[in-house]
């Protein structure tokens, strides 16, 4: 447990070691610590300060914290309703520092008030501030020892949660929910159910906890069944039940629950245009997106960094553009996670200038950000400018991760930088001390084996797991072997490629592409009788070569079309587009 430093004085004050835990659980933190705060507001407001915390609520809630602090600094007469309001509200505007100052300047703290903190702490991660709070408030309430259970099995720490739970006073329907779902996250099911049906009542929160226990134990069957009981169905229920499906890849029985529920909020169009992503149908995640708005759900953050997913997917730069303009008339491109998100779309769309450009109006660019923008010119084969972007994140004062590594491998791999891989990956383990993650092995061996050297790239994805006493198989990683066995094709080694297709059948053995890739193989080293051998073997289990298919944007709506395609309603306006597409490439290649 992380060392607790409290000191009660005029000032407030508690370390930061677990500083970084903050912001995971922000978007979730203040509607219930504003709504708390409120609850108070008229018990415990003379009727001139009333009127003053209406007006302080309503701008907090508007998100505009910095107008609710001019305003809070010019009341004449705060309360505690006052200063409670803006501590939640720096809370959800992730200013845990400016909280702090604010609870330790109060003249007076109600039980409320350290609630306010308690709660913002849990769901910031910041469990050990939050415990040593805990422990020297002067009063507590069944709401403190709540805030208390649910943060701790919310954050994993679910001995703690248990004992807090088992020395309550008094418990309440949020105690006994609160426990549920923190045996359900340890996997603990069966403790959870028997909790579960022992509640003396239960309410619409106490069902979605149990039913979303079974989703997340991947026992989607127990969770219909409990779903079915459910007395009165919340829209948190099918919510929860719509992302089980589509976790397992039932998208039909996802989408005819999201038709049953009448009341669509957000959260419910966000889970099933997730859900179409997440189960590669993401023109249909485009389709209900355009429905939602159609019917007047406005999109929020979320919405947009899925939709904008899909977009690029499909490389389609129309609609993300469309998407784009929506986000800033929504005022939300201010923020650095959907920036992050239109830096990635615009340049998987091949719009790099545009990718480039939402970079750099980035107010506050994070990790990921860079993370982003040094991918951004690795996969174009920028590889100066992604190094150059690595040296200027280290002088912001941030660490790489495994992640900004892979991109540099990749932008290796794209200038064709052989040694220059080998260099930059001893650099991120033995310097920077990050363990290789399959996806850097499977780097590696990709640009290993685009310059034919093969055994290097076997040797090398066998034997540093090993040396490393890394936790990563790579017996089961297609990502690894799928790297091997596509320069096997490529540089037609027979006894590699076998041991490659060899451990991506066991894997997936109805992938196609795996069967067709050994053929071909095969069929370069004039084996025709192992390739006679493959062919019976696909028809043995089922398996068919899967038809590709194409994208084109025409005006706003994308079509989708096959080699051959002669029954597409709008074929005629596709090859158009696709010939008005080769005369722009021809006209491009005589100009360089």
């Amino acid at each position: 447990m992380n060392t607790v430093t409290v000191r009660l004085s005029s000032q407030f004050q508690i370390s930061k070691p677990a500083m970084h835990h903050a912001t995971k659980y922000a978007a979730t933190i203040s509607k219930r610590n504003i709504k708390d705060c409120r609850r108070f507001l008229r018990a415990y407001s003379t009727p001139e300060a009333y009127e003053w915390n209406r007006k302080l609520g309503s701008l907090v809630r508007a998100g505009k914290v910095g107008d609710a602090r001019n305003m809070f600094d010019f009341m004449p007469n705060k309360d505690v309703v006052s200063w409670n309001t803006m501590i939640a509200a720096y809370f959800e505007a992730n200013d845990i520092e400016e909280s702090e100052r604010l609870f330790g300047s109060m003249p007076k703290r109600s039980v409320v008030s350290w609630n306010c903190m308690v709660s913002g702490y849990m769901d910031h991660g910041w469990v050990d501030e939050a415990l040593g709070l805990f422990l020297v408030m002067p009063k507590r309430n069944i709401s403190s020892w709540n805030a208390m259970v649910s943060g701790m099995a919310k954050h994993d720490w679910f001995d703690e949660a248990e004992r807090f739970f088992n020395e309550m006073p008094e418990r309440n329907v949020i105690s006994y929910t609160a426990m549920v779902d923190g045996l359900a996250r340890r996997g603990d099911i069966h403790r959870a159910r028997q909790l579960f049906d022992s509640m003396s009542s239960k309410n619409i929160v106490s069902w979605a906890a149990m039913i979303s226990g079974y989703v997340q134990n991947g026992m989607i069957v127990e969770a219909r069944k409990l779903f079915d009981n459910m007395p009165k169905k919340s829209a948190v229920a099918f919510t929860v039940m719509i992302m089980g499906y589509c976790k397992l890849g039932d998208v039909d029985s996802a989408i005819t629950l999201f038709h049953q529920l009448r009341q669509k909020d957000i959260v419910a169009w966000n889970v099933m245009i997730a859900g179409y992503t997440h189960n590669t149908l993401d023109e249909e995640a485009l389709k209900l997106h355009k429905r939602m708005v159609i019917l007047g759900t406005k999109p929020d953050h979320t919405t947009i960094i899925v939709v904008l997913t899909a977009c690029s997917t499909l490389t389609s730069l129309q609609t993300g553009r469309q998407i784009h303009c929506i986000a800033v008339r929504r005022g939300l491109d201010s923020l650095t996670t959907l920036s992050n998100a239109l830096t990635s779309m615009y340049s998987k769309c091949g719009s790099i200038v545009e990718s480039v450009g939402v970079f750099l109006h980035t107010e506050l660019p994070d990790l990921v950000s860079w993370n982003t923008i040094i991918a951004v010119h690795a996969q174009h084969g920028f590889f100066e400018k992604a190094l150059e972007k690595f040296h200027e994140l280290l002088k912001q004062g941030l660490k790489p991760d495994g992640v900004t590594f892979l991109s540099i491998l990749s932008a290796c791999g794209h200038a064709g930088m052989v040694d220059e891989s080998l260099a930059w990956f001893d650099l991120m383990v033995d310097d920077y001390k990050i363990p290789p993650k399959a996806e850097h092995l499977a780097c590696l061996a990709d640009i290993l084996g685009r310059a034919g050297r093969l055994e290097k790239a076997y040797h090398l994805i066998t034997t540093i797991p090993r040396q490393l006493n890394l936790d990563v198989d790579v017996e089961f990683d297609s990502g690894v072997w799928g790297a091997l066995l596509a320069a096997c094709r490529v540089y037609r080694n027979v006894e590699l490629g076998e041991l490659a297709a060899k451990k991506m059948l066991e894997l997936d053995p109805t992938n196609s592409g795996i069967y067709v890739m050994l053929s071909n193989i095969y069929a370069a080293a004039g084996m025709w009788w192992e390739v006679t051998a493959v062919r019976s073997a696909m028809k043995e289990q089922g398996v068919r070569k899967q038809t590709g298919c194409s994208w084109t944007e025409i005006g706003d709506t994308l079509h989708m079309f096959t080699g051959g395609d002669v029954l597409h309603p709008d074929i005629c306006k596709i090859h158009s587009e696709i010939k008005r597409i080769s005369f722009h490439m021809q006209d491009s290649f005589k100009d360089l």
